[in-house]
C-alpha cells in the first residue's frame, strides 16, 4: 500500500494531541481521572427503557433523513415558542458533531476563513480542514471573554463563518448576553455565518444562557442528547437555522451519515420531556466545590457553565503540569489540544466526590512544590 493515496487534507489533521497523553497514563493503575469529557451518570432509566422498547417494536431500519416526526414536532414547537422566527426549520442531527460538520461542509469553500475562540473545542480545528477552510483563531486569554473589537480585527474579505461555543469546553465559560449580543449584531451585519454549538446549553449556573440566535435570525444552532442526558454513545442531535441553510445541510446528511440512529430517536422523545435540573445543581456544586479548593493556588477563569475548568499551569507549561500529575497519578489534558498556546490544563467534574477531592488534592500538592 501506498503512502500517497492518502489524501493531503489527513496530513492536516493531527490526532496526537490526547493520544498522546493516554500514552502517557497506560500504565497508571486506577489513576484520579479528572480528564473526562462527558457526565458521570448514566442515561436516565425512562429513557433507557423508550430505546429498549422501540428496539423491540422493530424501529430499527433507517428512519427519515431529516428524524422522526414525534421528536422533530417537539423540536420545532420549542424553538418556535423560543425564537418565534417565521423561517427556522429543524431536524435531527447523528449527534452535535455529525451538525457541525454538515454545517462547514454546507457553508465552507476551499480557502474561506472560519473563525474561532482560542481555546477550542478540538473538533472544530480539523472539520474545519475536512470542509477546506482556513482556521482563524480569536484569543479569549486570560479571562475567557469574547472582545468583540478582537473579532472584528480578524475578519476579512475571506471570512465566511464564525463558530461560537457557549457554554464552552475546554474553558466552562459562559458568554454574557452582551457578548451573544456583540457578536450576532456582528455576523448580521458583515453577512457571516454564524454558527452556535449550545450542547452545554442546559448547564449555566452563574447567569441564564442566551443564544445569539434571539439577536440575529440566521444563526445555525446546534444542540444535543448527548450531554445532558448522558447519551454520549447514541449520537441524536438536532439543528435550526434559515430553512434554505437547513435543507442543504439535511441533503448533505442524505449522503453521509443517512439518519440519526433510529431507536435512540424515540428514547430521545422521553429525554426531552425528563427533568435534568438535578444534575445541573449537582454539577454546580462539584464546580463550587473544585473553585474554593483550588482558588488557593490557582487563577480561576471561566468555570461558569458544562462541568470543565481550564486553568493555568504552575510552571508555564501545560504538557510538563500534566507529565507531573500523571507521575501524581492524577489524569487530566493539557491546554495545547484546544489551543496554540502550551500555558494551561483542562479538568472535568464530572466525575464523583471522592474523586474530585483527591484530585483537587494532589494539584494544590502539585502547584505548591511547583511554584
Amino acid at each position: 500500500m501506498s503512502d500517497s493515496w492518502i489524501a493531503d487534507r489527513m496530513r492536516l489533521i493531527d490526532a496526537s494531541g490526547i493520544r498522546k497523553v493516554f500514552d502517557l497514563a497506560a500504565n497508571m493503575q486506577n489513576p484520579v481521572n479528572l480528564s473526562i469529557g462527558q457526565p458521570h451518570f448514566d442515561t436516565p432509566e425512562p429513557v433507557k427503557a423508550a430505546m429498549h422498547k422501540a428496539v423491540d417494536e422493530g424501529k430499527n431500519a433507517y428512519s427519515q433523513t431529516q428524524g422522526i416526526k414525534p421528536l422533530l414536532d417537539l423540536i420545532q414547537g420549542s424553538i418556535n415558542e423560543e425564537y418565534g422566527h417565521a423561517d427556522r426549520q429543524a431536524f435531527v442531527t447523528s449527534g452535535t458533531s455529525g451538525g457541525l460538520m454538515l454545517a462547514l461542509c454546507t457553508l465552507v469553500n476551499p480557502g474561506d476563513e472560519v473563525i474561532v475562540f482560542d481555546p477550542w473545542f478540538v473538533m472544530y480545528k480539523h472539520l474545519t480542514t475536512l470542509a477546506g477552510g482556513k482556521f482563524v483563531q480569536v484569543s479569549t486569554y486570560p479571562d475567557f471573554r469574547i472582545d468583540i473589537s478582537k473579532v472584528e480585527a480578524a475578519i476579512t474579505d475571506k471570512t465566511k463563518v464564525i463558530l461560537f461555543n457557549s457554554p464552552a469546553n475546554p474553558t466552562g465559560a459562559v458568554a454574557s448576553e452582551e457578548e451573544v449580543k456583540q457578536l450576532a449584531e456582528l455576523c448580521r451585519d458583515r453577512n457571516i455565518a454564524l454558527v452556535s454549538d449550545e450542547i452545554y446549553r442546559a448547564f449555566c449556573y452563574d447567569r441564564p444562557f442566551v443564544s445569539p440566535a434571539k439577536y440575529n435570525d440566521q444563526t445555525i444552532v446546534i444542540d444535543g442528547f448527548s450531554k445532558s442526558h448522558s447519551m454520549t454513545g447514541w449520537r441524536v442531535g438536532w439543528c435550526h437555522g434559515p430553512a434554505h441553510i437547513v435543507q442543504q445541510m439535511m441533503k448533505l446528511q442524505q449522503f453521509t451519515f443517512v439518519c440519526a440512529p433510529h431507536p435512540a430517536q424515540w428514547a430521545a422523545i422521553e429525554a426531552w420531556n425528563y427533568d435534568v435540573t438535578k444534575w445541573v445543581d449537582e454539577y454546580r456544586e462539584k464546580r463550587d466545590f473544585l473553585k474554593s479548593e483550588l482558588s488557593s493556588h490557582f487563577d480561576v477563569h471561566g468555570a461558569e457553565g458544562a462541568f470543565y475548568m481550564f486553568l493555568p499551569a504552575p510552571g508555564g507549561s501545560g504538557t510538563e503540569f500534566v507529565k507531573r500529575a500523571i507521575e501524581n497519578n492524577l489524569l487530566i489534558i493539557p491546554g495545547n489540544v484546544f489551543s496554540p498556546t502550551d500555558t494551561h490544563f483542562r479538568i472535568s467534574y464530572a466525575a464523583s466526590q471522592e474523586t474530585l477531592a483527591k484530585g483537587a488534592e494532589i494539584l494544590r500538592k502539585l502547584a505548591s512544590d511547583m511554584n
